[in-house]
């Protein structure tokens, strides 16, 4: 089982991601991307969606044409946990230039 952090190792993490928002008011994190094109973020969308399954961690996300937003949370902890700190990592390596 998977527990909701507390406060203070919530902003630690936090603090220790590529450019995340505390979304405070919902308990989660978010960030938006841009890519080249709509291809390009939809391969991104596919290959983060592969990993989410891996480690049974589905994000709240939109895609726009070359933009994407995620929200990640853990709804059945009621706010953020490791798992979403585990993809949001994922996230950020995959998007490293």
């Amino acid at each position: 089982m998977i527990d909701k952090l507390n406060d203070a190792d919530r902003s630690s993490a936090i603090a220790k991601l590529e450019k995340w928002q505390d979304e405070g008011e919902r308990n989660a994190i978010s960030k938006s991307l841009k890519f080249k094109n709509f291809n390009e973020a939809f391969a991104f969308m596919t290959r983060v969606a592969m990993e989410a399954e891996k480690i049974n961690h589905h994000p709240e996300w939109s895609n726009v044409y070359n933009t994407v937003n995620i929200t990640l949370t853990s709804h059945d902890v009621g706010g953020i946990s490791e798992r979403d700190l585990m993809m949001a990592r994922y996230i950020d390596s995959v998007t490293r230039h």
